[in-house]
């Protein structure tokens, strides 16, 4: 079965970095889909069922809380890993991210080896 991971993030650039981090799962057949708002993120997620989302907080239309919350403990798709990216490092941040049902959570700006381990060890590449 193809894995696919979902990068959402409302910069442009900081998407363009994620998928530069990545772009080596790709070589080893992973589907990297992208979403700019939280919207659309929750619309790929229903229809796409990502193994992985690196999900912004902060972000236009819904942010990631409230995305993060849907999927998890709306729709109940627990088999998506979500990775909550903020600029906010605060413990009470971190905390507010686990309740919403994050599996974990990393402060930007991120560390791309870290990025990279990580995604891997979740897709099992």
């Amino acid at each position: 079965m193809e894995k696919k991971i979902l990068i959402v993030d409302d910069e442009s650039h900081i998407r363009m970095l994620i998928e530069q981090t990545l772009e080596e799962l790709e070589d080893e057949g992973v589907e990297l889909l992208f979403a700019e708002n939280g919207r659309q993120a929750l619309e790929l997620i229903e229809k796409e069922r990502p193994n992985l989302v690196f999900l912004d907080v902060m972000m236009p239309e819904m942010n990631g809380m409230e995305v993060c919350y849907k999927v998890k403990k709306e729709l109940d798709l627990t088999d998506v890993y979500i990775i909550l990216l903020t600029a906010k490092g605060q413990e009470v941040d971190r905390q507010k991210g686990m309740d919403m049902g994050a599996n974990k959570y990393m402060t930007k700006p991120f560390d791309p080896d870290e990025m990279l381990t990580i995604a891997e060890e979740i897709l099992g590449q």
